[in-house]
């Protein structure tokens, strides 16, 4: 992922693997946009069935806006691959300025999903710090 986006002109500045932790994820997604002021935090892993996979729960407190369109995108998307893409929970919203995107846990899936977003990305991010929507 960070090969992609840095050959696609973005700025790679925090890159750290946390526990499956809800509270550590959280409060690391408040850090990078309260503190840091990240545009964008892409976060891979924890968005399936498991024990562990708590990255939506921990999304879903920072946000204040889901980006359901995303979601659908990158299930759909996914599930042209593989029938087990319908269990993904993966989440994306905005928090302030912040577009946050929830990708798989492998990294496959994670390059897939990031390529079917990331046609979006620009413009999202333009309309979260204030730029205009399309006439």
């Amino acid at each position: 992922m960070k090969e992609r986006l840095e050959k696609s002109g973005y700025e790679v500045t925090f890159l750290e693997v946390l526990p499956d932790v809800r509270e550590a994820i959280k409060d690391t997604l408040k850090k990078l946009v309260r503190e840091d002021r990240v545009n964008l935090i892409l976060v891979s892993g924890g968005t399936g069935l498991g024990p562990n996979d708590v990255t939506p729960e921990a999304t879903l407190e920072v946000i204040e806006r889901r980006i359901p369109g995303m979601e659908e995108a990158m299930r759909r998307a996914s599930f042209e691959r593989t029938p087990h893409a319908i269990l993904s929970r993966a989440v994306v919203g905005s928090a302030g300025r912040t577009l946050i995107v929830n990708l798989p846990g492998s990294p496959t899936g994670a390059v897939e999903n990031l390529e079917v977003v990331q046609p979006s990305l620009e413009h999202a991010l333009e309309l979260l710090n204030g730029g205009t929507p399309d006439p």
